[in-house]
């Protein structure tokens, strides 16, 4: 029986009985996975590492680029 993954995403928790990539999370959450960028923590997590797993605790953040002035 695999531990619950607990983890906040943009501020809401979020719960997943199976592990999850950083990628496969952004589809679950119906997130795009283009011109985005992620933070883990606070510092920036690059596009390279998206196939990681996330680990339990994690405080995710994804952020968008806005135009504008």
């Amino acid at each position: 029986m695999s531990t619950p993954v607990g983890i906040t995403v943009n501020g809401q928790d979020h719960e997943f009985s199976e592990s999850i990539s950083v990628r496969e999370l952004l589809t679950r959450l119906d997130l795009p996975d283009r011109g985005v960028a992620i933070a883990v923590d606070g510092s920036v997590f690059p596009k390279s590492r998206w196939d990681e797993q996330v680990q339990r605790g994690w405080r995710i953040e994804v952020l968008t680029a806005v135009q504008g002035g």
